[in-house]
């Protein structure tokens, strides 16, 4: 934990001062985006939230990996919630000077994560079947199963394709990679923010096909095509810090 947190200099703003509250490793990921008419994304989000734009548009990420390695910060891990694949669908927004991501769906494979994301950091976390072949090509394949939710299933293969590289600051990679904090609202439309930390993301070119993807049905905005960036890493670990109000 202690390594985490040596590097910080590449944050847009300082670690937060209280204790974090649960260490993870995300592995083997890919960032998926399309470009999205930022109009339709802001008629999406909560209020206090402002979309963000790069080259003139907004963009809409699906992130499918394997959340490992999960704890709070003063138990052990605990099966079988350490462990279990992960597909979010995610825009880029802003609140109070802080850029951050707002998710609009979060697929789990574990039941019990999902109930506690769920209740204690107000996601919008789904039960969904989930399998995933994690080796140099991962085969990914997910279907929301969560009741009286849009269906939502994604089937793909994906795998890198070129060097480890650390994204320059004022690039798509960068912009779209390097967020440190997400954004969530409760039933009362009262806005949250949770902080994270990790180092700076070792990305790689990669390269992906995908079988089926309807995960764009539940905020209803399009995924056609192609992704037009499509990045992969291997592994990040990361801290988090409990919610705090903002908006």
């Amino acid at each position: 934990m202690h390594d985490i947190l040596k590097r910080t200099e590449h944050r847009p703003w300082p670690v937060p001062e209280r204790p974090w509250v649960m260490h993870m490793s995300w592995e083997h990921l890919a960032f998926l985006h399309w470009r999205v008419d930022a109009e339709a994304i802001r008629a999406r989000l909560p209020k206090g939230l402002e979309v963000e734009c790069f080259d003139g548009s907004a963009w809409l990420g699906v992130v499918p990996f394997l959340m490992n390695r999960v704890r709070g910060h003063w138990l052990p891990e605990i099966p079988p919630t350490n462990r279990f694949p992960e597909l979010n669908v995610r825009t880029y927004v802003t609140c109070e000077g802080k850029p951050g991501v707002w998710f609009f769906s979060l697929d789990a494979g574990n039941h019990l994560a999902v109930w506690g994301a769920r209740n204690f950091f107000h996601l919008p976390y789904f039960d969904a079947e989930m399998e995933g072949v994690f080796g140099d090509q991962v085969e990914y394949r997910s279907r929301r199963t969560h009741r009286g939710v849009m269906e939502g299933e994604f089937k793909a293969r994906y795998k890198a394709v070129g060097d480890v590289f650390f994204s320059e600051r004022g690039s798509l990679e960068h912009w779209l990679t390097e967020r440190y904090c997400l954004y969530a609202a409760d039933d009362f439309e009262q806005l949250w923010r949770g902080d994270v930390h990790h180092a700076p993301w070792p990305l790689q070119p990669a390269r992906m096909e995908i079988e089926r993807n309807t995960l764009g049905k539940l905020p209803g905005l399009p995924m056609e095509g192609a992704p037009e960036s499509v990045l992969f890493a291997g592994r990040i670990d990361v801290l988090g810090w409990s919610l705090e109000p903002c908006g």
